[in-house]
């Protein structure tokens, strides 16, 4: 219903009336894809170029950021100010218990207090970015693969660091291959283990991305198939739409649930390779 109200109330209805058959999908593209907004002189420093334009999904996430230290703030004072939370209070608190008792410790062990903040930073800012493109007029950050790559790239960079720091260098790559194994299979083993290592942020940030993209681009379509068919489907094309918008909510909390989950696990074992 979001996207439906924002669709209306923009240009994209005219664009799809007067585009030929060809092109009757692209506006579909267009609301899912990133554009400038500010357009600011790239900064090149010898061969690389470093460009600071505010592009929707950057301004997106300026806004998540903003609002997840205005409204976390905002409930910690209230909570300190009280005996007993209360109200905005005690829904921080369900979902800070949530993430340190069903998703880090459960994943790391007690040892995942120590990292909690860490968590609790990339559990609320995924949930922010996906809450926030179910706005009228606003675009889900983490549907861009830039997005979640640079997210899944820090949480590599937190498991090769934390590994290495508990295990030692060597000790921390001698570990990733199992023990045991016959001499002549070694070398597969360690292709294997290192692709191993790769595979694992990738699959952190395609997993997100095409998620969070999948959902808008399928109400998108279900929006038109009113004028693909006629103006009697709206019942039907707005039904399914609405039914997609509510799933949307729960895959919003859900997806920044599993990239939690799954991060608070490469790190854990990282840190744990024995088990």
């Amino acid at each position: 219903m979001t996207i439906l109200t924002g669709f209306l109330q923009s240009d994209s209805l005219t664009k799809l009336t007067e585009a030929s058959p060809k092109e009757d999908n692209s506006w579909i593209i267009e609301h899912v894809s990133n554009h400038v907004l500010l357009k600011i002189p790239p900064i090149h420093i010898g061969s690389f170029t470093l460009d600071l334009s505010i592009s929707m999904h950057i301004l997106m996430m300026l806004v998540s950021a903003v609002l997840l230290v205005i409204i976390l703030t905002y409930a910690a004072a209230g909570n300190r100010k009280k005996k007993h939370p209360s109200k905005l209070g005690n829904f921080i608190e369900i979902l800070i218990l949530f993430v340190k008792d069903d998703i880090v410790i459960p994943s790391m062990g007690k040892v995942g207090a120590n990292f909690l903040p860490f968590f609790l930073t990339l559990f609320f800012f995924i949930l922010f970015m996906n809450f926030l493109g179910l706005i009228p007029f606003m675009h889900t950050a983490s549907s861009n693969i830039s997005v979640t790559a640079a997210l899944a790239l820090i949480t590599f960079a937190m498991t090769q660091i934390l590994g290495i720091k508990n295990n030692g260098f060597f000790g921390y790559f001698k570990g990733l291959v199992p023990h045991g194994i016959p001499i002549f299979v070694l070398p597969i083993m360690i292709i294997i283990e290192f692709l191993g290592l790769l595979t694992k942020p990738f699959a952190l940030a395609i997993r997100l991305f095409a998620n969070m993209t999948a959902g808008h681009i399928v109400i998108l379509a279900f929006i038109s198939l009113i004028f693909t068919l006629g103006y009697a489907i709206i019942p039907v094309s707005i039904a399914f739409s609405l039914f997609i918008y509510l799933l949307e909510l729960l895959v919003a909390f859900l997806q920044a649930y599993i990239f939690t989950m799954l991060s608070a696990l490469f790190i854990g074992m990282a840190i744990e390779q024995e088990h």
